[in-house]
């Protein structure tokens, strides 16, 4: 199920019409189509103005029920963690997972999302130029993160 179907489904849920959406987030009600009809992607600042248009919280746009978090977040935790205990470079991905895991959950929401925004933007830059960041770009990209009003 895509976003968009499950933006769709929640605002079924909630006996909403797009037209109340449109009202709710200032978005075009066409936009709220295409994006329902998965004909275009929203960027993480709209996914948080339908989430609060919908009245609930950002990740339930990706999971269809709390059991199904729990349940997905349990079984994630316990996989890194064995993952964190052996040898070699997917050890090392899963303890510096398991490190992010800690330091975001002494973030608040809105520290979450830049951090997110500012990992994509560097997951963007680097797959375009399948180079690891220099020292200046590193500076640049630090630099810009602290610039940003949270």
């Amino acid at each position: 199920m895509g976003v968009g179907t499950r933006l769709r489904q929640l605002r079924e849920e909630k006996n909403l019409s797009q037209g109340e959406i449109t009202e709710s987030t200032g978005l075009a009600r066409s936009y709220i189509s295409r994006v329902e009809h998965e004909h275009t992607v929203p960027s993480i600042e709209t996914l948080h103005r339908f989430a609060s248009a919908l009245g609930v919280p950002l990740y339930k746009i990706f999971y269809r029920s709390d059991e199904t978090v729990e349940k997905a977040g349990r079984g994630a935790d316990r996989s890194l963690e064995r993952v964190a205990d052996e040898e070699g470079s997917n050890a090392e991905e899963a303890r510096f997972l398991l490190k992010m895991k800690d330091l975001s959950s002494k973030m608040g929401d809105s520290e979450r999302s830049l951090l997110l925004q500012f990992a994509r933007k560097l997951a963007q830059n680097r797959s375009r130029q399948r180079a690891p960041l220099n020292p200046r770009q590193a500076s640049q990209a630090s630099k810009q993160l602290g610039d940003r009003q949270v």
